[in-house]
């Protein structure tokens, strides 16, 4: 295959395992998913050795950043992909990450049952048919009373979102329903990244179309464009001033539990 010839990437919405080969180094890139995960990191309760169980850990960046600075945790990532569980193998050694269909079977790693004293799933339930099944299968690999942090876009929907299979964006009374059918006991969910995070998400919208052949471009290897460049730096310099609470940011973060045993 050559640079004349590049190849379609249309079909990654649903393809998890192109997915991470198409958009591993966009994904890396982008300022807005650092600032996402340093907003799940900043957000998490776990003392000394606590078991935090990423539930669809991608291809390690959050693993990567969280043990960075809490190399103290055991992490686990469940991925549905391959290619997602072989990069984060290879990119953060210490993590331990296991290929599993959430959707497929509700019965939970058996080593892994009610091990999770914390629940991560960022950026998932967006890109899946059934979120409630997905949420309450992976429920069971957190002890009671476990900590759950779950993100979800707001927003408008732009036509990358679509491109790469967003199914829909939430509101926060809709998260919320949403975590409680699912059996969590929700103690907050803020809407946060105003301002700067929003603005980025409607140069995202503005930009249509276009992003999606860019993004296919740097699939390629080809490096992004000076402006672009220019402006990814400028956002991770604004978003240190994203708001992580509200109510108007297009970023969904929840807090939640895993319910106690009724007596």
């Amino acid at each position: 295959m050559t640079a004349s010839t590049p190849r379609d990437v249309s079909h990654v919405a649903d393809d998890w395992e192109s997915h991470w080969t198409d958009y591993a180094s966009s994904a890396e890139q982008n300022p807005a998913q650092a600032w996402r995960r340093k907003l799940v990191i900043e957000a998490l309760s776990a003392g000394p050795s606590a078991t935090i169980i990423d539930i669809g850990s991608g291809q390690g960046d959050f693993a990567r950043d969280l043990l960075r600075v809490r190399p103290d945790v055991a992490f686990h990532g469940l991925e549905l992909s391959v290619s997602g569980v072989e990069k984060s193998r290879t990119k953060v050694p210490a993590g331990h990450f296991h290929q599993v269909d959430l959707l497929a079977s509700t019965q939970p790693i058996p080593e892994l049952e009610r091990l999770g004293d914390v629940l991560v799933c960022t950026e998932v339930l967006e890109h899946v048919d059934e979120p409630a099944l997905l949420l309450a299968s992976a429920v069971r690999y957190g002890r009671p009373g476990a900590q759950v942090l779950v993100t979800v876009p707001g927003g408008p929907r732009t036509a990358f979102d679509r491109h790469i299979g967003h199914r829909r964006h939430y509101t926060r009374v809709a998260f919320r329903e949403l975590l409680t059918t699912s059996g969590l006991e929700v103690e907050s969910v803020e809407a946060a990244g105003f301002p700067f995070f929003n603005l980025y998400r409607a140069v995202v919208f503005a930009r249509g179309s276009k992003l999606i052949e860019d993004v296919g471009s740097q699939a390629l290897g080809t490096a992004a464009s000076p402006a672009t460049a220019f402006a990814l730096k400028a956002f991770s310099r604004l978003f240190r001033l994203n708001r992580p609470t509200g109510r108007l940011g297009w970023q969904l973060i929840a807090i939640a539990r895993v319910p106690e045993p009724s007596t």
